[in-house]
């Protein structure tokens, strides 16, 4: 069904491909497409007014089950350019990504950032499965990402420069003090609480850049999609005894049904409101990477200290 869904999602894209010319810089706004909802709103704050920016994913939909509709194609058939995380995080894109218009060139926010190793996973370094994609949840990371889409915007429109690399230079600052804000946070609590458990590998390179030790994992793999064995969860219920785990933390939008089963078996608390894939609409707690970053420190800080 994905594959038949992805044939005609080509045929519409083909057809609306050549059904409107590229856009000019010099009489349309650019036209930038965005994956994911975070890195729109990173893409938005370097970008300012002189480019439109549209997210394919709505708010609260997780990147690694995505599947394109009809009229995420089209969205795409339109783009000048397309942002996209890297690191094999939007595996379902790369068939897409062959049958773009020439005019739309890809960026990836990520380049340039040494991925590490899934835990649980056979690593495929050759073709970046089993990487850990999650880079933003580290904020010095996105300082690459603002870096590498402020120079991506200024070769497609250089006489917007100045404006992009003073949005670039405020944000970074920004992300510099949301970098102090969590350290100052994650100091309250005790060093030898500072234990996490997830959902899903997401929060590796937060943890190396803050020092947290990660104790595992309910699915041990970088991707939400996969499923633990039942070895697997007779493992981390055994290791989140013997290190005193205080906590289990998923995603906005996980099934907590093994979270609180191994809850039952150990006594840990099971936060079940994190924000690592997506940010939230405007009412919502969580509207842009810097709010969403604050309210998951708040969260993991109130469940350990």
């Amino acid at each position: 069904m994905k594959k038949i869904i992805l044939i005609i999602c080509f045929v519409i894209f083909i057809t609306l491909a050549g059904c409107k010319p590229a856009a000019s810089v010099d009489n349309q706004q650019i036209q930038v497409v965005v994956v994911e909802t975070f890195l729109a709103d990173i893409t938005r704050n370097v970008a300012g007014d002189r480019v439109e920016v549209t997210a394919l994913m709505p708010e609260g939909v997780d990147p690694h089950s995505f599947e394109p509709m009809p009229k995420d194609i089209a969205i795409l058939s339109h783009c000048d350019l397309l942002i996209i995380n890297g690191a094999g995080y939007e595996e379902w894109l790369q068939g897409i990504l062959q049958n773009l218009p020439q005019k739309c060139q890809i960026v990836e926010a990520s380049a340039g950032l040494e991925a590490r190793k899934s835990a649980g996973d056979a690593v495929d370094l050759e073709n970046q499965q089993h990487l850990d994609p999650h880079f933003w949840l580290n904020p010095l990371n996105v300082i690459r990402y603002v870096e590498n889409i402020r120079d991506s915007l200024i070769a497609f429109d250089p006489d917007g420069k100045e404006a992009y690399d003073l949005n670039a230079d405020t944000y970074i600052v920004q992300l510099k003090d949301l970098d102090k804000w969590i350290t100052d946070q994650v100091s309250t609590i005790p060093v030898e609480r500072r234990l996490l458990v997830t959902n899903h590998e997401s929060l590796g390179y937060f943890a190396d850049e803050y020092g947290f030790r990660i104790i595992g994992a309910i699915v041990p793999s970088v991707t939400s999609s996969a499923s633990p064995s039942a070895q697997q969860m007779a493992e981390l219920i055994q290791l989140i005894r013997e290190q005193e785990a205080p906590a289990i933390f998923l995603e906005i939008g996980a099934n907590s049904q093994l979270a609180e089963q191994i809850a039952g078996e150990t006594g840990v608390v099971v936060v079940a409101d994190i924000y690592t894939e997506s940010i939230t609409d405007p009412e919502g707690e969580a509207p842009t990477y810097l709010d969403m970053m604050r309210v998951n420190v708040e969260k993991l800080v109130n469940a350990l200290k």
